[in-house]
């Protein structure tokens, strides 16, 4: 029997950054509805859950076919209220009042549309292949810490990294420096079992799954909103299929 992955989509009703993010209509459909028909595509999703505060994303996210078993409380439905109470609720929840337990937990943040069904089938291959704990997605940053500066106390500009040569000198080559990588919002992946015992998503043992940076723009202000929008637009020819 193939393991079950429950994808849990988070979005309350309330935004701090853009108003209303989770229900602005983005390329002719409501922001959530990416991820939300993207899950519903993947393949190896067993079950699509939203978990909202709103009756309207409660609403937008059924038409769009995924399950809303319940309304989140209200202590979870604010700016401060933490991201594990939140998983950590709908995953004790399912199993509570319906017997469901997965194998893998899923988060599926609506703030990142660009993500496909394929990435996300890929990232549970990889979870399920390969000798880990969990999955999360990443892609490789071009803003290289072994670049950056800070201000000092005095108003100078010093490095950022005590280590790292002096900018401007020849000991500056970005081809010489190792890869990094950032977290891209995407997809977080983690055994169940894991997430339950020590109440957090990223596991000790956690791969990373690479995205490519035109897929890991996140949505958290007006400019990011329309960057996105731009790049989903087929008549711009670099749209993103969700399939």
């Amino acid at each position: 029997m193939g393991k079950k992955v429950m994808a849990l989509v988070t979005a309350r009703g309330g935004s701090v950054g853009l108003k209303d993010k989770n229900v602005l209509m983005l390329a002719g459909k409501p922001v959530i509805a990416w991820t939300v028909e993207a899950a519903k595509r993947a393949t190896l999703v067993d079950r699509v859950i939203m978990s909202t505060d709103s009756e309207q994303i409660a609403a937008i996210s059924r038409e769009y076919g995924a399950e809303v078993p319940f309304l989140r409380p209200t202590e979870l439905a604010t700016a401060t209220a933490s991201h594990n109470s939140v998983i950590l609720h709908a995953v004790k929840w399912m199993a509570a009042h319906e017997n469901y337990h997965p194998d893998y937990l899923l988060l599926l943040q609506p703030t990142s549309p660009l993500r496909t069904a394929q990435n996300i089938d890929d990232s549970i291959r990889l979870a399920l292949t390969e000798d880990c704990d969990g999955v999360i997605s990443v892609f490789e940053s071009h803003n290289h810490p072994m670049l950056m500066s800070k201000i000092s106390t005095e108003g100078f500009l010093e490095n950022f990294m005590p280590e790292q040569p002096q900018l401007g000198s020849e000991g500056v080559r970005r081809q010489n420096f190792p890869h990094i990588y950032s977290c891209n919002g995407a997809i977080f992946l983690v055994k169940t079992a894991y997430l339950l015992e020590h109440g957090r998503l990223r596991a000790e043992r956690t791969r990373p799954y690479i995205m490519p940076e035109e897929q890991s723009f996140q949505i958290d202000s007006q400019w990011d909103f329309e960057l996105i929008e731009y790049l989903l637009n087929p008549k711009n020819g670099c749209r993103h299929e969700i399939s």
